[in-house]
């Protein structure tokens, strides 16, 4: 009985499994990461961040291209992960665009960094990286400086608050002068998404 392995040929198989562990190490990069410079949120509390979230600016994304009202609202899973509904309204026509995916932490459930996904098994980073004490504000950033995400409690934002995240997010490396500022409408007059 021969017992020697023959390195010729598990040379491809070996290359392979190279391959493979690499891309799968790269998927799982992609699918979390923070902008050099920016931390997260320490004692992130995600009971008190779920509800309703109005979109205050963001870049210019393809996916939020010509959306006015757009607000985010999140709820828990029965499964303990976050269930997220993102709506807005098209400018043109005034119709309503809906997008419902869920949301779970990227690691420790105390860390505001978490990974969101609308597509099945492909996520996105979704990190806090600044929080009003009373959780009224946020700033959230992606993986790199191209997302970027000014959100409140209300239509719009105090002045002082702006200001402060603009600060943070410029001194991160973000073109703050290339936000776009979300057009909402009063509280009372935007429908509220129903939660199953």
């Amino acid at each position: 009985m021969n017992t020697q392995i023959n390195l010729k040929k598990l040379a491809p198989y070996a290359v392979a499994g190279a391959a493979i562990a690499a891309g799968i190490t790269l998927w799982s990069e992609a699918q979390s990461g923070l902008p050099k410079g920016a931390i997260v949120v320490n004692n992130f509390e995600i009971n008190s961040y779920l509800g309703q979230w109005y979109e205050i600016a963001r870049f210019n994304y393809r996916f939020e291209k010509g959306l006015q009202n757009v607000t985010a609202h999140y709820s828990l899973n029965k499964n303990g992960t976050v269930k997220v509904i993102n709506r807005g309204q098209e400018i043109s026509t005034g119709r309503w665009r809906e997008s419902t995916g869920k949301a779970k932490f990227a690691g420790e459930e105390n860390i505001g960094m978490l990974k969101v996904s609308f597509f099945g098994p492909f996520y996105a980073a979704y990190n806090v990286i600044a929080i009003a004490d009373d959780y009224q504000h946020a700033l959230v950033a992606g993986k790199n400086l191209d997302y970027l995400w000014l959100l409140s409690r209300a239509p719009e934002m105090p002045d002082a608050v702006r200001n402060s995240f603009l600060q943070k997010a410029w001194a991160i490396g973000y073109d703050v002068g290339k936000l776009v500022w979300t057009q909402q409408q009063a509280a009372d007059e935007m429908p509220i998404p129903t939660v199953s």
